[in-house]
Formats: structure tokens, sequence, C-alpha cells
């Protein structure tokens, strides 16, 4: 699996969502970067550019091959975990599978229901338009359109720079074939039904037509430690959208999560 590594510190495991790639989710690098301790892991899941699909056929076999894959580079080291949609799925799978090891876990607009069908979604809405931004989309502008909920110049270059590189380079072939068995057979908070006690991160958006905010909610009860949030003028790209308040919501995060590890010692 290909991965990408920046800075030193405690572990901190990044997975991206479907159809596109870790660049996605390195927008969020220079305040991480800022707040230093961190050895921030992107990793690009199969099916992308990166990382070939393989035998992969299914979530449950992703989550699979992210754990094969912590367990190549961290060993048994503690580290946080973050996912971002379908990478919050996988990364709660993740942190319940190996909760032992697991510091704190975070999700940005994540996958709390897998079947679309049976999500509590939000009408898609959109607060602003700005056709001449659109337009300095170009081929993309379509793409940035689906997920915008205010278009600017500013929204239009960051889609460009962290979304649209992964959305044309994946395989959609291998994505086909994950999404014929997307769901897993039981879901993490099920299957591991103790209640989720370290410092935990659920980051919703209010416009977000794509996975919505109001099942994530259902699962607060798992997590006693969660700080959990839902920002409007934000859609499915939360973290692109409202990056100086979902940046700030992580640095708290981390920083609960070094509190807590001291607190129960150095693990």
């Amino acid at each position: 699996m290909h991965a990408v590594e920046r800075g030193a510190g405690t572990p901190l495991v990044m997975i991206h969502g479907f159809g596109v790639d870790h660049r996605i989710l390195t927008s969020l690098d220079p305040a991480l970067g800022a707040l230093g301790g961190w050895r921030r892991v992107y990793l690009d899941l199969p099916g992308t550019a990166g990382t070939p699909i393989g035998d992969v056929a299914s979530t449950s076999d992703i989550a699979d091959a992210v754990e094969h894959e912590i367990d190549k580079l961290l060993g048994d080291e503690p580290f946080a975990i973050l996912g971002n949609s379908f990478g919050a799925m996988v990364a709660r799978k993740v942190a319940h599978d190996l909760r032992p090891q697991v510091l704190g876990l975070a999700t940005l607009a994540g996958v709390f229901v897998a079947q679309q069908r049976l999500r509590t979604l939000p009408s898609r809405t959109v607060l602003h338009e700005d056709p001449v931004a659109v337009r300095g989309a170009g081929a993309a502008a379509l793409d940035y359109v689906e997920v915008a909920v205010e278009q600017h110049p500013e929204g239009v270059r960051t889609f460009l720079e962290h979304v649209h590189p992964g959305l044309t380079s994946v395989d959609r072939s291998a994505l086909a074939r994950i999404e014929q068995q997307y769901a897993f057979d039981v879901e993490p908070e099920d299957a591991s039904p103790e209640p989720f006690m370290m410092p935990v991160l659920i980051v919703t958006a209010r416009q977000d037509h794509v996975v919505g905010f109001e099942d994530a909610s259902n699962r607060l009860e798992h997590y006693p430690r969660a700080t959990f949030v839902i920002l409007d003028a934000a859609g499915h790209n939360v973290h692109l959208d409202r990056p100086v308040v979902v940046e700030a919501l992580i640095v708290d995060w981390l920083q609960r999560v070094r509190a807590s590890r001291r607190t129960l010692g150095d693990r």
C-alpha cells in the first residue's frame, strides 16, 4: 500500500474517502505540522493510482489491508486514526479491531450508514453561487459543483489541488467491485459494543447531502469522550469548506489524545 509520511512523533494514520486519494487530506498538513509531535501517515487505499486493487473485493478487505499496513509500518506502536467519508467507516473498524493500540479516533463527514437508501440526508443546497469561479475550474467544473455548498475561487483552488487529482486517477472498475460489497457484515460499534473510551472527534456538515449529519449522532452513546460538531455552510468536503474551524477541532482532538495518553501512562 502506498503511503506518504510527514513529520515525526506519535503516528497519526489518515484514511481518505471513496473515489479520491490521500491528497484530499493533505490540506490539513500545515496545521498538523505546526502542532508538532505527530508522524502523519497518509495512506492510498486499494483502487487508487498509488495502490492497485489486487485481490481486494470489499470494504472489509480494505480494512484488513489497512490493518496489515499499520502492522508493517508501526508494529505495536500506539497511534491515532482519522478517516474522511468512506475512510471514516474504515477507520472506525480499524479503531475497534486494534482498540488496545488506538489512542483516538476522528471522522470527517464520515459514513455511518453504508446503504445510501437508509441514510438520513438533507436536501442538496447551494448557499452561494459564483459562475465565474466555477468556470475557473475548467474540466473539473461539474465535479466541483456537485459538492460545493458555497462557490468561490478559493474553493475551486483547493478542489483542484486536493480532490480532483484523485478523482481522475482512481481505478473505476476496482471501485465498482468494492461497491458490490460496500457494507460491513456488522458495524464496528455492534461487533465491539463496549464503549470506546479514547478521545473522539466527529465532524459533520449541515449541508452534506452525501452522508448527512444525523446518522453519526445515533452512535454518540458508544463514544463517551466524543466531541460532536455539525458545521453550517459546509458539505461533504467539510474540511475544505470550513478549514479554519475543522483544523482547530482536529488540533483540539489531538491535544486531548496527548492529555489522555499522559493520564493513562505512556502507552
